[in-house]
C-alpha cells in the first residue's frame, strides 16, 4: 500500500524539481547577459567608425559645470582628457609634481566656490596627490581628483602603474567611482561635482580606465585579436572580447544632460535659529567665532560681512572668514583669544570648532552659553561633554544661519564698553610687538619689523599665501589679508608645501590681483621647483622667504626640552639665484641693506607687475616673539 504513495509523492516532486532548475538556471543565464550588457546593446548601438572618445565626454562635463582650469601633471593614462579640454577652451596647467596640481585645485575652489579640478595618471601618479587629498578633506574644499587607471581588462593582471586606487581613496574622499562604461561618464562626474559642493564639502574621486578614455578603433586594436582563433576556447574567448568591447561603447554618444546637479546643503531649521536668537538677546558679553564654513556658498562674502556688521558682536576671524572685515575694523579682534572667551557670556561659534585650535574646548568658560552652528554634525560636537557643552547645537549651513540670525536681532545693540574692553587688549599686544620688532638680532634681520614693512607695503587687492612654520606663524599676528577670500593657509591639518598650487590656483582666478606668498625657508624647498611652472605659463607672483636656515618652530621647543638641534638645522641657501636658474627673478635682503627693505620689496613687485616671478630670498634672526607657541 506504501509502494504507490511514494511513486505518486516522487511523480510530483521530480517536475517541480525540474521546474526549480530550470527557473535557477534561466535566471542566471539571465543575470548573466545583464552583467554583460547583452540587453543595453540589443537597444544601443556602437558607433564602431566614430573616432570621438571618452576624455570629449569628460571635457564637455567639465565645461557645462563651469570648469576654467585643469591642473595636472601629464601621464598616457589621462591624455584624451586633457587635449579634449584644450579644445573646449578649458585652460590646462601642468605642474611639476602632482601634489602642486591638487593644491592648485584646493585654491580655487576655496576662491570660486565651484569645483577645483585636477588630473593625474595611474598609479605614482596618484599616489602622489595623497597629501593633498587628505589636506582638502580637512579643510573642506570641494576638489575633484580625475584619475587614470590601466585597462579594465587588464586591472588586477600586473599591467603598467596598475594598483588598487578605489581603497587608497575612498578614507580619503566623499564619493570614488571607478567608470566601467563610456556612456557613464557624463553621469558619474555630475554626480561627483554634486557630492564634492553638498552637505560638508570635500574631495571626490572618478577612476578613468584607459579603454573608457581612448576611442574604439584604439581600444579594439589592443583588446580584441585581428583574427579568430582557433577551438572552442579561442573562440569563446574571442567572443567574450569582442562584446566587452562592445558594452564599452554602447550608447556611448547618445545625448545626455551634462549640467549641475542639484546641491543638498543642510539649513538651520527657524525653531532653532529662533533659541539662538533669543539667547544671543540676553547676552551682555557676546562674541564671535567665524570659520571658513561661513564663506561657503550660497552666501556671499559681502552679505556675510554686511550681516556681521549690522549685528554688531566683536569677532574673532579663522581659515577662509579672515580679512572679511578688511583691515582695522573695530569689531575685528585680532589678539588674545583665549583671553576674550573666557570673559565672554555668549560665545557663538559660527564655522570654528573645538578641536585643537581651541584647546579641544578647554578655552571655553563654563559660565558661558555656547551656540555651535556647522554642516557636520561630528566636528560641530567634537569633544563637547568633555570640556564644553553646547547650549545650542545647529547642523546647517553657517553663512544662511548668520543672515536669518541678524534678521532675528534687528534693532539689538549692545553695550560698547566691551568691545572697547576687547579693543584695548588689543592695543597693548600690538604695542609689545612694536617693541620686539625694534629689539636688535644677533644675526640678520628681525622678522617682526620685516614683517611689519610687508604689512605696509602690500596692496590693497592683494591675495597672501601662507606655507611655513615659524616666520608664517608670526605674520599671521602681523600682517593683515585685504578683504575677504584674500588668504589662503592650508587649515587644520597644518600642511607644508601648499604655497606654489595656491599661489597657482590664486593667480588663475585673479590674474589682475597681486599673490604674495609668504615662505618659511623649510616649506620653500617643496615649492621651489614650481617657480618653472610660473615662468611656463607666464604666472607672476612674488614669494618672501623668512631664511633662518632651520625648521625653527620644531627647534624652538626641541633644543631646550630634548638638547639637541638634530635634524633640525638648514642652510642660508641662496633660493633667489636656484630661482634665477629657473627663469623667475631673484632678490636678496639681508643685513648688509636692511635699509632698503621697502625698496627691494617695492623692486620685487615692479617685476612682478612686468609679467615675472619673483623670490625674494631674506636672511633673518631668531628672535622669542613665539616662544612658548606649540608645533605638536
Amino acid at each position: 500500500m506504501e509502494t504507490p504513495v511514494a511513486f505518486a509523492l516522487l511523480e510530483g516532486f521530480f517536475p517541480s524539481f525540474l521546474l526549480l532548475v530550470c527557473g535557477t538556471l534561466l535566471a542566471a543565464l539571465l543575470g548573466a547577459a545583464h552583467r554583460l550588457g547583452l540587453f543595453y546593446q540589443l537597444m544601443h548601438k556602437v558607433d564602431k567608425e566614430s573616432t570621438r572618445h571618452g576624455g570629449e565626454s569628460v571635457a564637455a562635463v567639465l565645461r557645462a559645470h563651469g570648469v576654467r582650469f585643469v591642473f595636472t601633471l601629464v601621464g598616457g593614462h589621462i591624455s584624451p582628457l586633457l587635449v579634449a579640454c584644450e579644445k573646449l577652451g578649458i585652460r590646462v596647467v601642468d605642474t611639476r609634481h602632482e601634489v602642486t596640481a591638487v593644491f592648485a585645485a584646493d585654491a580655487v575652489a576655496r576662491l570660486t566656490g565651484t569645483v577645483g579640478v585636477a588630473a593625474v595618471t595611474a598609479g605614482p601618479g596618484l599616489t602622489n596627490t595623497v597629501t593633498a587629498v587628505k589636506n582638502a578633506q580637512v579643510a573642506q574644499s570641494p576638489v575633484l581628483l580625475l584619475g587614470g587607471a590601466a585597462s579594465t581588462l587588464l586591472q588586477k593582471r600586473g599591467a603598467l602603474q596598475a594598483i588598487d586606487q578605489m581603497s587608497l581613496f575612498r578614507p580619503l574622499c566623499k564619493f570614488c567611482v571607478s567608470v566601467k562604461r563610456v556612456r557613464d561618464i557624463v553621469p558619474t562626474l555630475r554626480a561627483a561635482v554634486a557630492a564634492a559642493q553638498s552637505g560638508t564639502p570635500g574631495p571626490v574621486f572618478v577612476e578613468l580606465p584607459l579603454d573608457v578614455l581612448y576611442p574604439y578603433f584604439m581600444v579594439q586594436k589592443e583588446m580584441v585579436p585581428a583574427k579568430s582563433p582557433k577551438g572552442l576556447m579561442g573562440r569563446v574567448i574571442f567572443w567574450y572580447l569582442e562584446n566587452c568591447l562592445a558594452n564599452l561603447f554602447a550608447g556611448a554618444w547618445e545625448p545626455q544632460p551634462e549640467g549641475p546637479l542639484p546641491l543638498d546643503i543642510p539649513q538651520a531649521s527657524s525653531q532653532q535659529v529662533q533659541r539662538c536668537v533669543e539667547i544671543l538677546s540676553r547676552a551682555k558679553r557676546p562674541l564671535l567665532l567665524l570659520g571658513s564654513q561661513a564663506l561657503l556658498p550660497p552666501t556671499p562674502a559681502n552679505k556675510l560681512r554686511a550681516a556681521v556688521e549690522t549685528l554688531g558682536v566683536p569677532c574673532f576671524l579663522g581659515g577662509m572668514a579672515r580679512g572679511l572685515l578688511g583691515r582695522n575694523h573695530p569689531l575685528h579682534i585680532r589678539q588674545n583669544r583665549s583671553s576674550a572667551l573666557k570673559k565672554a557670556d555668549v560665545v557663538i561659534l559660527a564655522g570654528a570648532i573645538c578641536d585643537f585650535r581651541l584647546s579641544y574646548g578647554r578655552v571655553l568658560s563654563r559660565q558661558s552659553k555656547i551656540v555651535i552652528v556647522n554642516r557636520n554634525r561630528e566636528e560641530m560636537l567634537l569633544n563637547a561633554d568633555i570640556f564644553w557643552k553646547p547650549q545650542e547645537a545647529v547642523q546647517g549651513d553657517v553663512g544662511s544661519f548668520m543672515l536669518q540670525l541678524v534678521e532675528g536681532l534687528q534693532g539689538q545693540v549692545w553695550a560698547t564698553d566691551w568691545v572697547e574692553e576687547l579693543r584695548e587688549s588689543d592695543r597693548r599686544k600690538e604695542q609689545s610687538f612694536r617693541e620686539k620688532a625694534a629689539m636688535p638680532v644677533a644675526q640678520h634681520l628681525n622678522p617682526v619689523r620685516v614683517l611689519q614693512l610687508v604689512e605696509e607695503t602690500l596692496p590693497d587687492d592683494s591675495f597672501l599665501v601662507v606655507d611655513g612654520g615659524d616666520f608664517v606663524a608670526t605674520a599671521a599676528y602681523l600682517v593683515q589679508p585685504r578683504g575677504p577670500l584674500r588668504w589662503l593657509d592650508p587649515g587644520a591639518f597644518g600642511t607644508l608645501g601648499v604655497g606654489a598650487g595656491f599661489a597657482l590656483g590664486a593667480k588663475l582666478c585673479h590674474p589682475d590681483a597681486e599673490v604674495w606668498c609668504l615662505f618659511g625657508d623649510g616649506a620653500f624647498g617643496y615649492s621651489l621647483i614650481e617657480f618653472d611652472t610660473f615662468v611656463r605659463h607666464k604666472i607672476p607672483v612674488i614669494a618672501l622667504i623668512g631664511n633662518d636656515a632651520g625648521w625653527t618652530q620644531i627647534s624652538r621647543e626641541q633644543v631646550p626640552r630634548l638638547g639637541s638641534n638634530v635634524a633640525c638645522g638648514l642652510a642660508y641657501t641662496d633660493y633667489h639665484q636656484a630661482a634665477v636658474g629657473l627663469g623667475a627673478q631673484g632678490l636678496l635682503l639681508s643685513r648688509d641693506n636692511e635699509d632698503q627693505v621697502v625698496k627691494v620689496l617695492r623692486d620685487g613687485q615692479q617685476q612682478c607687475r612686468n609679467g615675472h616671478p619673483v623670490v625674494v630670498n631674506i636672511l633673518i634672526g631668531r628672535t622669542d616673539f613665539r616662544d612658548g607657541s606649540i608645533s605638536v
